[in-house]
């Protein structure tokens, strides 16, 4: 526990301390929703652009920092050598995923905060009750896990520059097609319906549902995030390489 609780912490200084990151996780997912909340480029979803946005944007913070920044900075610490020297280390490979997806709890927290506050400014009015938070912290705690899982599945398998390019590729198209920015009604049926399973899809399709309606999470939505959420760490845990 010791080994993990320090490595938790390194994770989340180096974490804070990246210039990019910041960028990529929180500077981005705000001005996407300022934006698109005072621009006419999206059509205007019931309940008006930021209601629909705002949920959105936790489900791309989500993204941005359990799958991109940390699929990202993961694959360059194993090319330039970081892990294997870890690999030695009492830390094991469970315990370094663990303390990254600590790492990646804590910032997803700041990040929600900081969109809420944003959000809140733009006059978007949040639903649900006590069920509708509960049910929120258990559909972001098992998007971070599926998305976390599929980002060190990438960083420990390609190369840096490959899973750089995979993983800048599968953002756009995530950003896109999961229902985060574009309503999932705008698109194409067969996107609609594959978009559900992506880990983005259900925890956007999550949010909307559980902040803009006032309505719980469909079963759906809470079979995929579980799925992703279960198979994906520990195919990271067993496929993981260090070098």
């Amino acid at each position: 526990m010791k080994a993990l609780l320090a490595q938790s912490r390194a994770e989340i200084g180096m974490t804070l301390r990246r210039g990019e990151t910041l960028l990529l996780t929180l500077i981005i997912p705000i001005l996407l929703l300022v934006f698109f909340s005072r621009t006419s480029v999206l059509a205007a979803p019931p309940g008006g652009r930021v209601a629909y946005l705002a949920p959105g944007m936790w489900a791309l913070a989500v993204m941005s920092t359990s799958l991109v920044a940390l699929s990202i900075a993961t694959g360059f610490e194993r090319t330039y050598g970081v892990l294997r020297r870890l690999h030695v280390t009492p830390l094991g490979r469970a315990r370094l995923i663990g303390a990254k997806v600590v790492a990646v709890l804590v910032t997803e927290m700041l990040q929600i905060a900081v969109l809420s506050l944003v959000a809140l400014t733009l006059g978007w009015r949040p639903h649900g009750g006590t069920g509708g938070v509960l049910a929120l912290l258990a559909a972001l705690l098992l998007g971070t896990l599926g998305c976390a899982g599929l980002g060190l599945v990438l960083a420990g398998s390609l190369r840096a520059e490959v899973n750089l390019a995979a993983t800048n590729g599968l953002y756009l198209i995530l950003l896109l097609g999961s229902g985060i920015v574009v309503p999932l009604t705008s698109l194409p049926s067969v996107v609609r319906s594959a978009a559900t399973w992506l880990p983005t899809g259900a925890l956007a399709d999550a949010l909307h549902r559980v902040l803009g309606t006032g309505h719980l999470p469909s079963g759906g939505d809470w079979v995929s995030l579980m799925a992703w959420a279960l198979v994906a760490p520990a195919l990271a845990t067993r496929s993981f390489r260090f070098e």
